[in-house]
């Protein structure tokens, strides 16, 4: 398991492009037939994915974590981006389809991951907080999330989001997470800005053409940065940063928070003509 230590502004302020890419862009994370794992300082967060072909992945345990399985002291969301797969979960198999979600509350002991089809892999993007209590496992299809639709062809982020783990939705301890997709011929997401000091967050581009990319804004709202970013890749943002991006054309994210609370509506705005 990698460690990713937490930047701050001052550290941030005296970054070039590498040193940014290296810190807060988590490249190369889903690999066939492997699972891969961050632990990111910040709110002990870990992200990670898992590409099974044809013989099912198990989730192990890490030294870092001190624990004797992984989601000992941990709880777990996870939204499968690639083809038809599931989660067996202590025995118990959930099949998820394409952009389906799947909670797993803390002590669950043995989790393994599987493809329908190796041709077509399953890609599962995982992201897990520590955990205080225990809630049960929940498998959610995108019939089942909470839908918002946002924004509009006029300022190009039309935009609809699924919420899964939130607090009037698939209950958990701290984990929030869902995704947005936006609607063709908009490329805007979360703008105008904010910043959620209770929370820290991922994103998980997806969806993105192979030729092209977001350019994801990052940073304090009167000091920001950019990162380009390609279709698997994911940015890690502390709760100092803005969040928001621009693609050549339509993508997906998936968002995931862990902190304080989980109020989804609970940020600090930033009004466009601030940012700098």
């Amino acid at each position: 398991m990698q460690i990713q230590h937490s930047i701050g502004i001052a550290e941030y302020q005296r970054m070039n492009t590498a040193e940014l890419r290296e810190k807060f862009l988590v490249a190369n994370l889903f690999e066939a037939g492997a699972i891969h794992a961050i632990y990111w300082e910040t709110d002990r967060a870990v992200v990670g994915s898992a590409v099974p072909l044809a013989s099912p992945l198990k989730l192990e345990t890490a030294t870092e974590l001190a624990a004797e399985y992984f989601c000992e002291r941990r709880e777990l969301g996870s939204i499968n981006i690639g083809g038809p797969g599931g989660i067996k979960v202590d025995g118990e198999d959930y099949p998820m389809n394409p952009l389906d979600c799947l909670y797993i509350g803390r002590g669950s002991r043995t989790i393994t991951f599987r493809s329908a089809n190796p041709e077509n892999p399953a890609k599962f993007f995982l992201m897990s907080y520590p955990a205080h209590a225990t809630y049960p496992t929940i498998l959610a299809t995108q019939k089942d999330a909470n839908q918002i639709q946002m924004g509009s062809p006029k300022t190009a982020n039309q935009r609809t989001i699924c919420q899964y783990i939130h607090e009037n939705g698939i209950r958990s301890c701290q984990l929030v997470m869902g995704f947005t997709s936006l609607a063709e011929g908009s490329v805007w997401n979360t703008m105008p800005a904010h910043t959620h000091s209770r929370r820290s967050e991922v994103y998980l581009y997806f969806d993105v053409p192979t030729h092209a990319a977001v350019v994801h804004l990052m940073g304090p709202g009167d000091e920001t940065r950019h990162l380009l970013v390609h279709g698997g890749e994911a940015v890690l943002s502390p709760v100092w940063s803005i969040h928001s991006g621009c693609g050549t054309e339509r993508y997906s994210f998936i968002w995931a928070m862990g902190g304080e609370n989980q109020r989804f509506d609970d940020m600090d705005a930033i009004l466009i003509n601030k940012l700098k």
